[in-house]
């Protein structure tokens, strides 16, 4: 109970019997996976036609990987972040646990990559699981800091995420290892830490980055994978491949684009991983300019109402999380976006709710949950925020 200062009582409770939906995050939500599983059919369908399959063999797949990343959305809205917190370091163990066993002979190696399980008929990848176990632990750990931030609390946020990253960058996964990092420093930002504190981080990251390369650490193919976008016109049948084949699928598009099955990008396959990293050219060549700017509008409006639930959080730990989710969202967002117009280099990153993966869908979904949980549980009055842990 609340004691106002008139001395009435107020139900802490109360706004969970009258739990208030975001709308506007939701219809994002709905509309950007339905317009991913339609550019997930239209960009595998002719691939898988001409191998002689079923050519809506990957729209099956990827709508039950919905299904369930609905389900699994609507469940954790209904959960009180209060009733996950005391289970964080619980499953921050769990998915360091299964971050050494996917670099063990149980894991999967896909094209060089050892970066998924197999557990009988289902497939994961453990780094899709981390993403949000880190959020969590890092908003539990940050959430009973003082203003301005110890110096020892931010060293133990960065051992906290030091570790998971480290076990990422030996599958290896640059791509995913660099979002851990975004996550951090935008989320020790918002729990207090001084400008010091983030120049210093900064320039332990530089010196970090710089140790790597000169230990040997990064490998040739990734050095050049990093560095190649910076020249458009360099080997365009090798390392620049992925990024010119899309920037012709993007740039024939035009206004309105060439219409859905009407890409010949598309149709030819000319565009590898274009149901996965690069489904973005798909819409780029089939619903042109406007569609495109269709997708980034409904991506803003998604960050912008996970940012509002932060604002509005009724206390620390709930405002971390919201914010951890929502640099998760608008990192792979414009990375995975920048990638397919040469703004930044190819690192595998996927597009939220639009790339086709079952993990990567439900893990996004269960982030997107925990900050509409937030929100479905705003203070309606002044008091009720002060008043809560």
């Amino acid at each position: 109970m609340a004691v106002t200062t008139d001395g009435s009582q107020i139900s802490l409770l109360r706004r969970d019997r009258q739990l208030r939906p975001d709308w506007l995050l939701l219809i994002s939500y709905a509309a950007l996976s339905a317009l991913g599983l339609l550019m997930i059919y239209t960009a595998s369908a002719p691939r898988l036609e001409a191998l002689g399959v079923s050519p809506t063999r990957e729209l099956e797949q990827q709508a039950a990987f919905l299904l369930i990343g609905f389900m699994a959305f609507g469940v954790v809205s209904l959960i009180k972040l209060a009733t996950i917190r005391p289970w964080v370091s619980a499953i921050y163990l769990g998915s360091i646990v299964t971050l050494v066993l996917v670099l063990s002979p149980l894991g999967s190696s896909v094209k060089g990559a050892q970066r998924w399980m197999q557990l009988g008929p289902i497939r994961f990848q453990p780094s899709e699981i981390a993403k949000l176990a880190v959020i969590l632990a890092l908003a539990a750990l940050l959430a009973a800091a003082a203003r301005p931030m110890r110096w020892d609390r931010v060293a133990r946020a960065v051992a906290l995420v030091a570790l998971p990253a480290v076990l990422i960058f030996l599958q290896p996964d640059l791509g995913t290892m660099l979002t851990f990092g975004f996550i951090a420093g935008i989320m020790v930002f918002v729990a207090g830490a001084t400008w010091r504190q983030m120049a210093a981080l900064v320039v332990a990251g530089l010196i970090g980055t710089v140790a790597l390369f000169q230990v040997g650490a990064i490998k040739e193919y990734q050095i050049t994978r990093l560095t190649a976008f910076l020249d458009p016109v360099s080997d365009v049948l090798n390392t620049q491949y992925n990024q010119y084949q899309s920037q012709i699928a993007i740039g024939t598009g035009g206004l309105f684009g060439k219409g859905l099955f009407n890409g010949t990008q598309t149709n030819l396959r000319f565009v590898p991983e274009q149901s996965s990293d690069f489904i973005f050219t798909a819409v780029g060549e089939q619903l042109g300019f406007v569609g495109s700017l269709l997708v980034l509008v409904l991506f803003g409006v998604l960050i912008w109402r996970v940012l509002v639930s932060a604002a509005n959080a009724s206390d620390r730990f709930g405002q971390l999380v919201s914010t951890g989710v929502a640099a998760l969202l608008a990192f792979h967002v414009f990375v995975n976006v920048g990638m397919t117009v040469r703004l930044m280099p190819v690192t595998g990153l996927p597009l939220p709710f639009m790339s086709s993966g079952g993990t990567v869908f439900v893990m996004m979904s269960v982030a997107l949950g925990l900050a509409h949980s937030t929100w479905m549980r705003r203070p309606t009055l002044p008091i009720e925020r002060s008043a809560a842990p």
